[in-house]
């Protein structure tokens, strides 16, 4: 006998894709932006080779040092993580970046709650 398949997700929502390269970043902040609470969310519909959806995350020094900036920075992933298998779209570039002194403190509630309002606003506008 074989051992039962697992379920697997769609493909574009097994893992999203790290942006890594500064011009991601560029092209990202060239698309729609979100501005919430405790975050900024950019975002643009890439319309090429592959229907993974890919996302990065960036802190300015505004932010704060070094731990305040990766402090953020996992609240955001984790937010993430959250809210865009349901939310996000194949395809598509997300940038989150985090604010200072709202990032860190604002509730993890409320945070992936912006985070669906925001992502819902952003595809809302695309045409």
């Amino acid at each position: 006998m074989s051992p039962p398949e697992a379920s697997q997700p769609p493909a574009a929502f097994a893992r999203p894709e790290g942006l890594k390269q500064r011009k991601d970043f560029l092209r990202a902040a060239r698309g729609r932006r979100e501005v919430s609470r405790g975050f900024v969310l950019q975002g643009i519909d890439r319309r090429d080779e592959t229907p993974a959806l890919r996302i990065g995350f960036t802190c300015s020094k505004k932010v704060g040092n070094a731990v305040a900036r990766n402090r953020a920075k996992r609240r955001l992933r984790e937010a993430a993580r959250a809210v865009l298998p349901d939310h996000g779209r194949p395809g598509w570039d997300y940038v989150l970046i985090g604010r200072k002194d709202a990032t860190a403190a604002l509730p993890f509630e409320d945070l992936v709650s912006d985070l669906r309002t925001a992502l819902r606003r952003l595809h809302q506008r695309a045409p």
